[in-house]
């Protein structure tokens, strides 16, 4: 992404924030956190990846939500930042947490009880 690209991106992510987090209050769909923002070169399409931890809605339930609204989100964002073109709002799941949490119960799984016994005599 250029340097322009980003700024745009960072100040999306800023205007967003409040909207996002009050529909997810809305909807029960626990704690909603954008964690970024990517546009395409022409600065026309915003992909905001969106992380959701808790709540009663599922992250697709919510993530259709938001596709729902996502013109009325534009709308809101148009009126907060000042650009030629507003871009066109995509939201994604952000599972990047989840995939952590996966692994790192796949790394506990892989170690063996041998191991820590090496590592006790070794002490």
């Amino acid at each position: 992404m250029s340097v322009r690209s980003e700024k745009v991106a960072s100040v999306i992510k800023r205007a967003l924030v409040n909207d996002v987090n009050n529909l997810a209050n809305e909807h029960s769909a626990g704690l909603a956190t954008i964690t970024s923002v990517k546009l395409t070169n022409d600065l026309h399409i915003a992909k905001v990846y969106i992380s959701i931890y808790g709540g009663n809605a599922g992250p697709g339930e919510f993530l259709d939500v938001l596709e729902s609204r996502s013109k009325m989100l534009r709308a809101e964002l148009g009126h907060k930042i000042r650009l030629r073109y507003t871009p066109e709002l995509r939201f994604y799941h952000d599972d990047t947490l989840e995939q952590m949490e996966h692994i790192q119960e796949l790394i506990e799984s892989v170690k063996s009880p041998e191991s820590d016994k090496i590592d006790s005599t070794q002490e």
